[in-house]
């Protein structure tokens, strides 16, 4: 781990790290404002209302239905690089990897069949993974979701080009 962690560069980013979390938290909005609360795991399991659903008036409108595509990426992506503190190649790297994670999601939405038979049984005790047939049966594939996924994808290279630390 320690040659891997070198070979990337080894130093954290707190810089990236920190963009990445503001955005996903900022994320969180839309499954709490724009969301139906039982359409949203992490809303429909919490021990409290934490929904603003039928509270706040649909803050994000339209744009709201394909922002969790672009941010998970970009946020993803910047707490990624941000731990391995990459040079371009990485930086590219860890691009392609949660690039092709998020498309395979997306398109598992669009032919989730063959998805659905390889998701254990066993998912359903686990927290987390139990919503993951549900993510695939109830979840909707959408062009604008892989364009956002894209334009995420690339947004977060640029800044991690832009907040790369020199050594």
């Amino acid at each position: 781990m320690r040659n891997l962690l070198k070979k990337f560069g080894g130093i954290i980013n707190t810089c990236q790290i920190l963009v990445g979390l503001s955005i996903l938290l900022l994320g969180t909005l839309v499954y709490l404002i724009d969301r139906p609360p039982h359409n949203t795991y992490f809303v429909f399991k919490s021990f409290k209302n934490i929904s603003l659903y039928d509270t706040l008036p649909n803050i994000f409108g339209s744009i709201g239905n394909n922002l969790p595509s672009f941010i998970h990426v970009f946020s993803f992506i910047l707490i990624t690089g941000g731990f391995l503190s990459c040079q371009k190649r990485g930086c590219l790297i860890v691009c392609a990897f949660w690039f092709l994670a998020e498309i395979f999601f997306e398109l598992g939405q669009k032919f989730n069949s063959l998805i659905l038979k390889t998701i254990p049984n066993w998912f359903l005790g686990v927290p987390l993974l139990e919503n993951t047939k549900n993510y695939f049966v109830r979840g909707t594939f959408d062009y604008f979701d892989i364009l956002a996924i894209a334009i995420g994808t690339i947004t977060a290279y640029l800044v991690l080009l832009i907040t790369y630390k020199k050594k």
